[in-house]
């Protein structure tokens, strides 16, 4: 049976659960959410996920939120993507929800999405810190190493490269962390790896 998952392009965190689904093998499709226009404020979208939010994937009878949630799911579901202790890839996609995509997203957002005239500078100065020094964490942790919790690919680096293959600027060059870049390549360099806009629908260019 083929999944549905449903996302938009502009999103990393749909972003993460496309990838994972991509590499995974499986059969899977995207169903647009057409975010900017509300469609994640309809009552027929509450209905399926009461936070109002992508990504959500409809497997079967099983209808599953929380991007950290569906990776955990395919992880277990196909057995790929789990070879590191289950308590190393639970803290980093933890990390990863709060301290990099947590803030990652909304200054992406912030700085891109919104109308310049109602682009916060204050809000957009505190998060650019945080953003920073969350990457010089993750800068160090993979200085030295190839993936983020054990010897492969896990979902914890498909959680944690979600927003960092975007083209939007967001304060984040991959050439200032070249740990950071090297570990993108070698996950670019895995067979079935598509970019964020070539995987789901939606693009900022449809909205120009």
């Amino acid at each position: 049976m083929t999944m549905q998952l449903h996302c938009f392009g502009e999103s990393g965190n749909a972003y993460k659960a496309a990838l994972t689904l991509e590499l995974s093998g499986l059969a899977w499709e995207p169903v647009y959410v057409d975010f900017f226009n509300g469609a994640a404020r309809t009552p027929e979208f509450r209905a399926l996920n009461e936070m109002g939010e992508v990504p959500v994937l409809v497997d079967g009878d099983q209808t599953i939120t929380q991007s950290g949630a569906i990776l955990f799911h395919i992880g277990e579901k196909t057995g790929k993507f789990m070879d590191a202790p289950r308590s190393e890839i639970l803290r980093w996609i933890l990390w990863d929800t709060q301290k990099g995509s947590g803030q990652q997203g909304p200054l992406r957002f912030l700085m891109n999405f919104l109308p310049e005239e109602k682009r916060p500078a204050e809000a957009i100065g505190f998060i650019s810190g945080r953003t920073q020094a969350a990457l010089k964490v993750l800068e160090g942790h993979m200085t030295g190493r190839d993936w983020v919790a054990g010897e492969a690919l896990t979902i914890a680096d498909l959680a944690c490269c979600g927003y960092l293959f975007y083209p939007e600027p967001f304060g984040f060059s991959r050439a200032d962390f070249p740990a950071i870049d090297a570990w993108l390549t070698r996950i670019s360099d895995q067979p079935g790896w598509k970019s964020p806009y070539d995987l789901m629908p939606g693009s900022p260019a449809d909205r120009a």
